[in-house]
């Protein structure tokens, strides 16, 4: 191999590995990336329009983004993505217009909010003044919060997931809440496996959408997430269980209870490792019914994507929050 040869081939391995060490350099962290979205959260509220109903929506766009195939992953801090008729008007025939005069004249709702003198789709300041403005638009109180989400997302489940997303920020104050807790206290003797998919007979042939943990009366069980309190009471199947969903467009079911934690009720907003009720062995029959089955708290996971909520399965998440709060695994 000639010299020159072998010196062009250190030079392009040594440039690669620079660029290489660079590009790891630059990409952003998790903190850096929510405090470039709370920058415009907050640059577009104002007294009226809290931060946290920007948040709501931008958090709900970006959840359905990660579980639906028919919606392109957007490229930018946010994650909002306007329909056609939406931004331009439902006559225009130009789907992508981003002239300010034809998108008014066809009573399209882009609105153009770096200045630049068009409304772009593709720039996150017109995205998010254009969010602000249409919201502004229907009042800024929850009512007039709700409506605006109803007129555009058309679905009632919709509109109470961005509501809770705007709960949950709002008792907080922070979009940092990727924290999760183990459901039952790792000081007690418990069990579990993976029980996905597993027959159940009682009720009818159906399959086991979660994973029992089982552990002795009074156990007392944890919320594993940030989140509001959506359901309390009693279910057949279920026997007295909670539903807790959080800003990740997912549903928590804890069920068997024995009883619930004293003070928890429907609408509070937790966090994780609150103590919201104890193992116990009750459902498979009418209200009250109890000791059919072994102790165990039942543990559901369901995801809501704009049009529909299946359940999946919990066990890998379990076994990561585990490991988390033992110590023997950081994430």
């Amino acid at each position: 191999m000639s010299q020159r040869l072998r010196l062009m081939l250190f030079l392009s391995t040594f440039f690669f590995v620079i660029s290489t060490n660079v590009s790891a350099a630059e990409e952003p962290t998790r903190e850096q990336i929510l405090e470039q979205r709370m920058e415009f959260y907050i640059k577009y509220s104002n007294d009226t329009l809290p931060w946290y109903y920007l948040a709501a929506v931008d958090q709900f766009e970006r959840n359905i983004e990660q579980v639906r195939n028919d919606i392109p992953k957007r490229e930018g801090i946010l994650a909002i993505q306007f329909a056609d008729d939406f931004w331009t008007g439902i006559l225009n025939p130009k789907k992508d217009d981003t002239n300010l005069k034809s998108i008014g004249f066809f009573n399209g709702n882009g609105v153009d909010g770096n200045n630049d003198g068009i409304a772009d789709r593709q720039n996150d300041d017109d995205v998010m003044y254009t969010l602000a403005e249409y919201l502004s638009v229907h009042g800024t109180d929850e009512k007039g919060f709700k409506h605006a989400l109803k007129e555009y997302y058309k679905v009632d489940d919709t509109v109470n997931q961005i509501i809770t997303n705007a709960k949950i920020y709002e008792k907080f104050k922070t979009l940092n809440l990727d924290k999760r807790a183990f459901p039952l206290s790792i000081n007690h003797d418990y069990s579990y496996r993976s029980t996905w998919g597993a027959s159940r007979g009682w009720g009818g042939r159906r399959m086991h959408e979660g994973t029992d943990l089982f552990a002795s009366y009074g156990v007392p069980v944890k919320s594993a997430t940030y989140g509001l309190v959506e359901v309390m009471g009693w279910n057949e199947f279920g026997g007295w269980r909670i539903g807790i969903r959080d800003n990740n467009n997912t549903y928590h079911y804890y069920a068997h209870l024995s009883s619930y934690e004293k003070g928890i009720k429907l609408g509070d907003i937790v966090e994780p490792g609150t103590v919201v009720g104890y193992v116990g062995s009750s459902g498979y029959g009418k209200k009250g019914t109890s000791g059919k089955f072994p102790p165990h708290l039942h543990y559901g996971m369901y995801k809501y994507n704009g049009r529909n909520e299946w359940a999946f399965d919990p066990f890998p998440s379990l076994r990561l929050w585990e490991q988390v709060e033992k110590g023997t695994k950081k994430i």
